[in-house]
């Protein structure tokens, strides 16, 4: 009699039962799963949109300085005027390339009682490394927080997995309760483990997508800076250093 009650009553649960119900009908640690994955979801849309703009400020500032530094009549007039260009990753790398080819001219010009017009300097390899050190700086707070992205849709699914296994043996916990293995006896078990491996999916492939979209933004910036360092130390080299 009281098998046959529990059948009558999963049968009405399973054909009430719905997604919303399913969740709220789950077990705690289904539960507990399930705002984990939408806490990542909500961290992760926060990060796509924040990095959309920083890389949208960031494409638009590198273009207007380097119009700037291409048309300016001396480095001068471009380090003068740099704090317009803050957001400019190839701002700031000029910036720290300017400081160690000026710490370098004044070096030489203290040792030389005649100081040359325009310093004729020796070596350029500090000067290489201070651009290249600016670079990687640079690079390195554009590609802040996209580990979060990365890590999100290498673990989202098997999370949602986690609450598919935890669903699946609530069901076959039921089964053994009720001694039947009516599909309606299953259904909500069942029912809360798909939507943990369905949200699960949901989270990551977003998070995917964005990653590998904003990998290829990044690479842009890194090409775009390795471009200028190059630029900078050929014009470097051609007026300033000699034998290079």
């Amino acid at each position: 009699m009281n098998i046959a009650h529990a059948q009558d009553q999963a049968v009405k649960v399973g054909v009430n039962l719905n997604a919303f119900d399913a969740i709220m009908s789950a077990s705690l640690v289904v539960k507990l799963t399930l705002f984990i994955l939408v806490s990542l979801s909500v961290l992760s849309w926060a990060i796509v949109w924040a990095k959309k703009k920083q890389f949208e400020a960031i494409h638009s500032s590198d273009e207007r300085f380097l119009r700037f530094f291409w048309n300016a009549k001396s480095w001068d007039e471009v380090f003068a005027q740099l704090n317009e260009h803050i957001s400019s990753p190839c701002a700031n790398v000029f910036k720290a390339g300017f400081k160690e080819l000026r710490k370098v001219a004044e070096s030489l010009a203290t040792e030389k009682d005649d100081k040359p017009k325009r310093p004729q300097l020796a070596g350029s390899d500090n000067l290489a490394r201070a651009m290249r050190k600016a670079s990687d700086l640079e690079i390195a707070q554009v590609e802040n927080r996209l580990n979060i992205l990365a890590t999100t849709g290498s673990t989202a699914p098997f999370i949602g997995l986690f609450g598919t296994v935890w669903g699946i043996m609530g069901a076959f916990q039921k089964i053994g309760a009720t001694g039947a293995a009516h599909l309606a006896v299953v259904a909500p078990g069942i029912s809360e483990a798909l939507i943990a491996t369905a949200i699960g999916l949901f989270v990551a492939i977003p998070a995917v997508i964005a990653y590998n979209h904003y990998v290829g933004q990044l690479k842009k910036v890194e090409i775009e800076l390795n471009n200028f360092s190059s630029d900078f130390l050929n014009i470097a080299k051609r007026n300033f250093f000699k034998g290079e």
